[in-house]
């Protein structure tokens, strides 16, 4: 695990030295503290910064082939290197090391471009071919690790953060509009796009080759796209375990100690639990819970999380989060480099930092969701289909209505659940994709009009994915859409971000590609019968998981941020959101953020992600684009909020 960077040029009027390449590496040191390394060529240099946790002696990098005429630098793991390994010494191959990415260089060699089609893991590469002068970077298939690059003239910079390009001379901070416009819709924005003109993201399952001043980028694999018929529910149940308890197993391959989050939910417990079979000590787990009132109540799974781990006899630590943790947003903000609305990456931070003080390595079971159909919002079609049964002039008439006066909040089960109905019904007399777009959306198109000081181009990416979307099973087309936009760009690209920021790696064993096939292929009626969110899931996981964890209302993983901006922050929210600044920072109209903070004070519309987007969107701006640090800006967070 570490981060890589590099350049690769065309001729010598373009040529970058080698002190460029190592302050790349140097702005991403967090992500790999415990060594570095460069390999310079005629027209390219890659380096890395390393965290050990395979092959400690022997695993530096770059790397290379017997001859020297390939070299590699890779951030990730592949979980089944000792398999390719064995044989690829079968084929004549010489390894000088233990090193799991070790293989990638031997794959590249027997196979050629088909080489990542072989390969189980997370990762981003580059691998530079000395004969043929050609640079290789690749990112993996649900996108687990980031790469970010620059392109112009001939000449490509790569880096798995974004921080790391802008120490090159040639790359400037500059917004990009139109992208501004993607994260107040979405929340994020999907690759390519970036908040920065000229700095892009290479999508998941993504190939790019630099050859001659010129790239091409290809995709090598995708989210299958046709359910399987012929099984039945035991079946499935019995092949999901099966593989998930795989996927545990080969995630656990590591020379460190390792550990698991533990928030008290399916997932993340199903992944305890199976780890209690191969490790031959306890486990480590790790939780957060909230203090404060009864909002904090609502999000706190702090005793759920306890009881588990007393049941499989972990070594668990828990740790409670304050609205003042908010003081850690620009730090947060500064490891993420995107401004995204996800509260989640407070809670992230805190309890990988707690895990990093005794291990180097968590599993976490983010994809679950994504896969099993977790998410209310995969609901909207199932109960459309009954409100179709109510005469069209009633719903229009008086449902409507009713929908348009509901109260929107979420702190507590009641304004929640009226969130929830209201959105279903303002959006249920449309087409799928018209619906889906309105529950994934925390902003509408109109109203980002109005915010936005610039034309709003349509379609935007996650049109365009929709657009795209063809498979016949009507639950597959919306777990398709989120594992190409929300799931690599949202809760990937924070899980990575954050855990890194806290020198930690975080892998996902629902996200293993085999599982993830193997769980597309089930038909909507059995993965989500009736309505039952994950029921195949929970069927899978029976005798695994006590039945109170397997059928006990979902909480997500993120803060009561909607609360606390209307109390404990609401100093630092009316600071950053007020006239002067948006008018002074000219992106938003001020007149439209002024809309917004009102009627999410008086609850008739919940816009904490948009308020918090726009909140890290002045942030960010002010640590990318004006030039000061985090702790600075740290220090005046923790003044307006008072403190202590």
């Amino acid at each position: 695990m570490c981060g890589i960077v590099g350049v690769a040029w065309g001729n010598d009027k373009t040529s970058v030295a080698l002190s460029d390449v190592q302050r790349m590496a140097n702005a991403i040191v967090h992500r790999g503290p415990d060594d570095e390394g460069f390999y310079v060529a005629d027209t390219a240099i890659i380096g890395m910064r390393r965290l050990s946790i395979i092959d400690l002696s022997g695993g530096r990098q770059p790397i290379s082939n017997e001859d020297e005429t390939l070299w590699l630098v890779c951030n990730g793991e592949i979980y089944n290197f000792r398999i390719l390994r064995e044989r690829l010494i079968q084929e004549g191959h010489q390894f000088r090391t233990g090193s799991d990415v070790e293989v990638i260089l031997h794959l590249y060699e027997q196979y050629g471009d088909d080489f990542l089609n072989h390969i189980n893991g997370m990762y981003s590469l580059a691998l530079w071919d000395k004969k043929r002068k050609r640079l290789v970077i690749a990112r993996d298939r649900l996108g687990q690790k980031p790469l970010y690059y620059h392109f112009l003239n001939g000449r490509l910079a790569f880096g798995s953060e974004l921080k790391s390009l802008l120490k090159l001379s040639f790359v400037s901070a500059e917004v990009n509009s139109s992208s501004l416009g993607d994260y107040l819709a979405m929340g994020y924005a999907s690759a390519p796009n970036t908040l920065l003109n000229g700095i892009k993201k290479l999508p998941p399952a993504s190939k790019l080759v630099w050859e001659h001043g010129r790239i091409y980028i290809s995709s090598y694999w995708q989210f299958p796209s046709k359910v399987q018929t012929g099984l039945d529910k035991d079946e499935w149940a019995t092949g999901i375990r099966g593989e998930l308890e795989r996927a545990v197993k080969d995630h656990m391959i590591s020379d460190v100690p390792i550990g698991a989050f533990l928030s008290g939910g399916i997932d993340s417990s199903a992944i305890v639990a199976l780890m209690t079979r191969y490790s031959a000590r306890p486990v480590n787990t790790y939780s957060i819970g909230y203090l404060g009132g009864s909002t904090e109540s609502y999000y706190n799974e702090l005793t759920y999380a306890k009881k588990l781990a007393q049941q499989f006899g972990t070594n668990h630590t828990e740790i409670t989060v304050k609205p003042q943790t908010a003081r850690l947003l620009p730090k947060l903000l500064w490891h993420i480099e995107e401004p995204i609305s996800d509260s989640a990456m407070l809670t992230t931070f805190l309890v990988s930092e707690l895990a990093s003080k005794s291990v180097k390595v968590i599993l976490s079971g983010v994809g679950g969701d994504e896969l099993f159909a977790g998410y209310r919002r995969y609901l909207g079609g199932h109960y459309n289909h009954y409100l179709q049964h109510i005469p069209y002039w009633l719903r229009r008439k008086i449902l409507s209505p009713i929908a348009s006066m509901l109260p929107s909040g979420r702190q507590n089960k009641l304004m929640d659940l009226s969130r929830y109905a209201r959105r279903f019904l303002q959006a249920s007399e449309h087409d799928w994709r018209a619906q889906y777009r309105m529950y994934s959306e925390i902003t509408g198109r109109d109203q980002v009009r109005q915010l936005m000081l610039y034309d709003y181009l349509q379609p935007d990416r996650f049109d365009a994915v929709l657009g795209e979307e063809q498979s016949e099973d009507e639950l597959l087309r919306l777990l398709r859409i989120d594992a190409n936009t929300q799931l690599p760009e949202d809760l990937l690209l924070l899980t990575d971000k954050i855990t890194m920021a806290t020198s930690i790696e975080c892998r996902a064993p629902f996200l293993d590609h085999r599982l993830v096939e193997m769980a597309a292929g089930i038909p909507a009626a059995l993965k989500m019968p009736n309505g039952e969110l994950k029921s195949l899931l929970k069927s899978s996981l029976e005798g695994v998981l006590p039945h109170e964890v397997l059928y006990r209302r979902k909480r997500g993983f993120g803060a009561p941020i909607g609360a606390w901006l209307k109390n404990e922050l609401l100093p630092i929210r009316n600071a950053l959101l007020s006239k002067s600044v948006v008018e002074s920072r000219g992106l938003l109209n001020w007149r439209s953020v002024q809309s917004v903070i009102s009627q999410h004070d008086s609850n008739r519309e919940d816009y904490s992600d948009l308020l918090f987007l726009m909140l890290n969107l002045e942030l960010w701006c002010r640590m990318f684009l004006d030039g000061r640090s985090y702790e600075d800006l740290g220090t005046e967070m923790m003044d307006l909020a008072g403190a202590q």
